[in-house]
């Protein structure tokens, strides 16, 4: 079943929050973080998937300090668009994944995993919340300069030929922290995603492969 619920942050914001649950008793809860596009159908797609796999998943709307149901394109004026409200929501956006994750812990342990402004922000949920038991990141440009460390057990996924992420920076932070499950693939940003030219089928299937993987070792 698929819902969209209005939640409540711990500084009396209200937003909403997509929710997708399982028919028979989830494995556990997972928080599915947005890009800068908002939680459009590329995370609501995300969403089910990993319901499908027996989650109960939960996307909250980071954006809805700015306005509701903000869904923006993979265009140029739109990735404009959502890098400015990333840098005006992007300290804030913490407590409406705390909220998500007390959302979700009824279906017992909580992981988070996040794509691209979300994989940063998975990745900073994991090392600076206290309930987490596992977080995942796909290509979190903020992370290989994090000097942040994790709490938790935790996953990346980057691609090669991200040249918003350089490889070599990569690198240096999967050298700098060895207990970090770190994955390249010969792909580019947002490789995950199957609506956007950068789309890799192959790339795709393995990193959810090893996601999915993860969360089972992690939240069962």
């Amino acid at each position: 079943m698929n819902e969209t619920l209005e939640l409540k942050t711990l500084d009396n914001h209200n937003f909403n929050a997509f929710i997708s649950r399982p028919d028979s008793k989830p494995k556990g809860g997972l928080v599915v973080i947005q890009e800068i596009f908002g939680v459009n159908e590329h995370i609501r797609e995300v969403c089910r998937k990993f319901m499908k796999e027996g989650y109960l998943t939960i996307a909250p709307s980071l954006f809805d300090r700015e306005g509701k149901n903000i869904e923006l394109d993979y265009t140029k004026n739109d990735i404009i668009k959502g890098r400015i409200l990333k840098e005006k929501y992007n300290l804030l956006s913490l407590n409406e994944i705390k909220s998500s994750v007390e959302y979700v812990k009824s279906a017992g342990k909580v992981g988070v995993v996040g794509y691209c402004w979300g994989g940063s922000l998975a990745y900073r949920s994991g090392c600076e919340l206290t309930n987490i038991n596992c977080s995942i990141a796909y290509y979190g440009g903020d992370i290989p300069a994090s000097k942040l460390i994790t709490k938790c057990p935790s996953m990346c996924h980057f691609g090669e030929l991200d040249a918003g992420i350089p490889i070599d920076d990569v690198l240096k932070f999967k050298n700098n922290n060895p207990d970090i499950k770190l994955f390249t693939y010969p792909a580019d940003h947002g490789f995950n995603c199957d609506h956007r030219s950068q789309y890799n089928e192959v790339c795709s299937r393995i990193a959810f492969e090893r996601t999915v993987g993860f969360l089972n070792k992690n939240l069962i």
